[in-house]
C-alpha cells in the first residue's frame, strides 16, 4: 500500500526522508509521533477522500496538541506546556 501512495504524496509537495532500515533510533521523536498518528488516527478511520482525510487528521492534531496529556511533559498537553514556557500557547505542528 505504501508504494502506491508515494506518487500521490509527492504530487502534493511532500518530501520523503527515510530513517535507515531497522534504526528507529535515528529520529525517535518523529518515530514516536508517527506511531501515535498511525495508531490513533490513520488506522482507526477510513477516509473517503483527501479532504475527508485532512479533516480527520486536523481533528486528531487539535486533540494531540491541546488536550492529550504527554508523559514527557509531566502529563500536560502540548499547548499548556507551550503557554507555560512562552506565554502564547501557539503551536504550529
Amino acid at each position: 500500500m505504501l508504494n502506491t501512495s508515494i506518487p500521490s504524496v509527492l504530487e502534493h509537495g511532500v518530501t520523503l526522508d527515510y530513517s535507515r532500515p531497522g534504526k528507529p533510533t535515528d529520529n525517535p521523536f518523529i518515530e514516536s509521533f508517527n506511531g501515535s498518528l498511525r495508531d490513533k488516527c490513520l488506522n482507526t478511520h477510513w477516509s473517503l477522500s483527501l479532504e475527508d482525510a485532512r479533516e480527520k487528521i486536523e481533528s486528531w492534531r487539535v486533540d494531540y496538541n491541546h488536550f492529550r496529556p504527554h508523559s514527557s511533559l509531566a502529563n500536560s498537553a502540548l499547548a499548556l506546556f507551550a503557554t507555560s514556557k512562552t506565554g502564547s500557547g501557539s503551536l504550529t505542528a
